[in-house]
């Protein structure tokens, strides 16, 4: 089976590994249920991407910055508790779709209210890529495969994303996004593809 590249997610995760434990144990003392940290880390994405839809990209980005490592923070909570389990990520997996698509939603929003058709369509195609990219991922496991490979995965969209609101340069953010996230999903296929030929 090919070797998969490397997974900046991972890394971060490790990299992080202690203050994120700390967020954890602190929240753990307040008997704080992971599944709650996700559904609360949506409702804060769903709040940014109102603000980026009524043009507050500072705001939007900013809120971001603070949701966006509640995706590690509930996973930490979970192996604390001892209560980590396939309903557990399996319910992160979906939320981070839906992250994705509210944040990607305000965001073309916002550019058909500024009448921007580039930001539009540009906007449309990195959800088309991102979407796929977890699709191809999700297939190719689904088939016995390995699907995790790439060059832009959620983490480093999520990063672009986040820089793009926080500096007043989306238009360059979601053309970034729109190319390597549809990349990464034809990297996967072909990546599967090796795997299958292996057989």
């Amino acid at each position: 089976m090919p070797k998969p590249k490397f997974d900046c997610e991972a890394f971060l995760r490790s990299a992080f590994r202690q203050p994120l434990d700390a967020v954890a144990g602190f929240l753990m003392k307040l008997e704080i249920d992971p599944d709650s940290v996700t559904l609360f880390g949506l409702a804060g994405t769903i709040a940014a991407a109102c603000l980026v839809a009524s043009g507050r990209l500072l705001a939007g980005g900013a809120v971001m910055a603070v949701m966006a490592p509640l995706d590690a923070v509930d996973g930490a909570l979970a192996r604390k508790k001892g209560v980590a389990g396939k309903f557990g990520a399996f319910l992160d997996s979906v939320v981070d779709r839906y992250d994705e698509m509210f944040l990607l939603a305000g965001v073309l929003y916002h550019f058909q209210s500024q009448a921007n058709t580039l930001g539009v369509m540009l906007t449309y195609a990195a959800l088309c890529g991102s979407v796929l990219v977890s699709y191809t991922r999700a297939r190719a496991e689904g088939l016995g495969f390995s699907g995790k490979t790439g060059i832009f995965s959620r983490i480093e969209r999520t990063i672009v994303l986040i820089l793009g609101l926080l500096v007043n340069q989306l238009l360059v953010s979601v053309g970034i996004i729109a190319i390597l996230a549809n990349v990464t999903a034809f990297q996967r296929i072909f990546f599967v593809r090796k795997q299958a030929k292996q057989e």
